[in-house]
């Protein structure tokens, strides 16, 4: 299976547009002209929920396009992942869209037949700038009770090492009367999309965005996980940002609908937790081990630790692959994709009563913080930083919406001391598993305990630091 990433845009034209001249674009240019007819089936859920992702799944067939096609969002652009062409749906791609299908069984939905007329522009170096296609469309829906339709349309397709559009490019498409597309596919104007809530205030919105966003990216993460990628942070982060909008702001919105769903994303975020950890720790503790003097370091004790954590990595990545095909999983994406066009939100939610909810994380997080640094206890400063996370991810969403500069200080202040705390737990983490494996050592040939000592005192130094630097940036206040 290939994958090369896509960078494209679409316009609407009339079907009398003509399409301006591109021989000229960049110097010395060659333009290399064909005409291909493609015939493309996509794939999806009865309830059509890769394209509520914007994933696209086809077989294609046509001159040097023809194969099975899997289209995956990326923050650059989209991800085309290829399959030789067959008659059946290869397995590998239907494994990768499992979650974001819902585990819902795969079939045809629609026949997009196109008439391409592609120009590609190549510099002087031989090297493909850009691809204009000039696309006739026609479709045949699955469902025997949806109209045909017939459009046209020009794609524009980056070269690998071209970063925008051509300017006079798009300035002549836009002279020649072309539209930037409302739809990111094709297969998105066939389809009709779901009914979404009517969102009626900025604090709606800034709601809906926020949820909107940490969705996608948990939907981003489940294939990449699924393809062996290691988007473990991102999903993370997402899946605590989503939290953190239920706890702070769960008065605003609809009980019924929020109930229980906090917990499992803990649940989600706590088995990616145990892999991502166990990363951390690899390559904290790798880093630790170089700062030595040579001397220091007495026997493997970087195989042993890194062993180590590998063997509990590799558990937990099986674990989080098992629990991805679990009905517990799916019904957690069911839930978040209902979401996207049905946002839990109360009845008419106002921006004060949203800023009301963030300014209250935030005088949260500082009252942990004010009785960690009284207590010292570990845990204490853990909870500090949680709260600190809340308050940050609350600011953020209500950025938006009023008191702006406010939101961007409350984010950078509790950025600040999340990523303290932060490296606190961390090394409290890195000692506790320094203790636990050092008790073992000696048990293999040239192994003893004092390399493990050294970087143990070297953690519980860098913890005292860290409780040194919290206590500074709270005085600072």
């Amino acid at each position: 299976m290939k994958d090369s990433l896509e960078r494209e845009s679409k316009w609407d034209v009339d079907p009398a547009c003509t399409l301006p001249t591109l021989d000229d674009l960049v110097p010395d240019s060659r333009v290399e002209k064909t005409q291909v007819e493609l015939t493309s089936t996509y794939f999806d859920t009865t309830d059509h929920d890769l394209l509520a992702q914007n994933v696209t799944l086809r077989r294609r067939t046509g001159a040097d396009e023809s194969g099975w096609q899997l289209k995956v969002p990326q923050a650059d652009g989209r991800v085309e992942l290829t399959a030789a062409l067959s008659d059946e749906l290869p397995r590998e791609l239907a494994e990768l869209v499992t979650g974001v299908a819902l585990g819902k069984e795969l079939a045809p939905v629609t026949t997009i037949r196109t008439l391409r007329t592609r120009h590609r522009v190549f510099g002087a170096d031989g090297e493909l700038v850009v691809e204009v296609d000039d696309d006739t469309v026609h479709t045949t829906p699955a469902e025997q009770d949806a109209d045909p339709l017939d459009w046209r349309e020009i794609e524009i397709e980056l070269g690998p090492q071209t970063d925008t559009a051509p300017t006079v490019l798009v300035d002549r498409l836009v002279e020649a009367g072309a539209r930037p597309s409302t739809y990111p596919s094709k297969l998105s104007r066939v389809l009709s999309a779901r009914s979404a809530r009517e969102i009626t205030t900025d604090a709606e919105r800034a709601i809906h965005d926020y949820v909107t966003a940490q969705i996608d990216t948990i939907f981003a993460g489940d294939i990449a996980l699924r393809r062996g990628e290691n988007p473990i942070h991102d999903t993370r982060v997402a899946s605590r940002r989503l939290r953190s909008t239920l706890r702070v702001f769960g008065k605003l919105l609809d009980s019924s609908a929020i109930a229980d769903i906090e917990d499992e994303l803990k649940w989600y975020a706590g088995l990616l937790g145990e892999v991502r950890d166990c990363q951390v720790q690899r390559r904290r503790l790798a880093d630790k081990i170089s700062e030595l003097p040579l001397e220091l370091v007495l026997g493997p004790v970087a195989t042993r630790i890194d062993t180590t954590l590998l063997s509990e990595q590799l558990t937990s990545r099986k674990e989080l692959a098992e629990a991805m095909n679990s009905p517990r999983y799916l019904k957690l994406l069911a839930t978040l994709r209902e979401w996207k066009s049905n946002p839990p939100l109360g009845p008419r939610i106002k921006g004060r009563k949203l800023v009301q909810r963030a300014d209250r994380a935030a005088r949260k997080a500082d009252r942990r913080l004010a009785t960690a640094l009284q207590d010292q206890r570990d845990e204490s400063l853990h909870r500090a930083r949680k709260a600190a996370k809340r308050a940050r991810y609350a600011a953020e969403l209500r950025e938006p919406v009023r008191e702006g500069a406010k939101a961007k200080s409350n984010i950078k202040r509790y950025k600040q001391i999340q990523g303290v705390l932060g490296d606190h737990n961390d090394s409290v983490v890195s000692a506790a598993f320094l203790w636990r494996i050092a008790t073992t050592a000696g048990t293999a040939a040239d192994e003893n305990g004092f390399t493990f000592g050294l970087l143990y005192a070297n953690e519980k130094h860098a913890a005292a630091d860290a409780r040194e630097k919290i206590a500074e940036i709270a005085a600072a206040r």
